[in-house]
């Protein structure tokens, strides 16, 4: 007879919600969308705080309104446009790159080239 193999537990908060939640591709989809809403943000807040702006500033110099920046500033705002990336990229004098990274550990097949 095979011993049975002793599990092990995981205590690791991150690892227990990965197992429960984002099992499904859907959950996935969902997650990395939000990740990826947060970075830019992120990245807005962090090049405009640098630059020294405030919100209505950086508003300013894009034509648009102090309220837009802030929408765009929030992690779960979710609609970014390129066309207003490119604006603020400009604005702060950075360029805008736009890359596509292989998904992995999904389990998707490849598409033939």
């Amino acid at each position: 007879m095979r011993a049975k193999k002793k599990q092990r537990t995981i205590t690791d908060g991150l690892k227990i919600l990965d197992r429960l939640y984002f099992r499904t591709p859907a959950r996935q989809r969902a997650l990395q969308k939000a990740r990826l809403n947060a970075e830019i943000a992120q990245e807005i807040y962090a090049l405009r705080t640098k630059a020294g702006l405030s919100q209505a500033q950086l508003a300013k110099l894009v034509a648009t309104t102090a309220s837009v920046i802030c929408r765009l500033e929030d992690a779960d705002y979710s609609g970014h446009s390129l066309s207003m990336l490119q604006r603020i990229s400009a604005a702060l004098n950075q360029r805008l790159e736009v890359r596509f990274v292989p998904i992995t550990g999904t389990g998707r097949r490849k598409v033939p080239a």
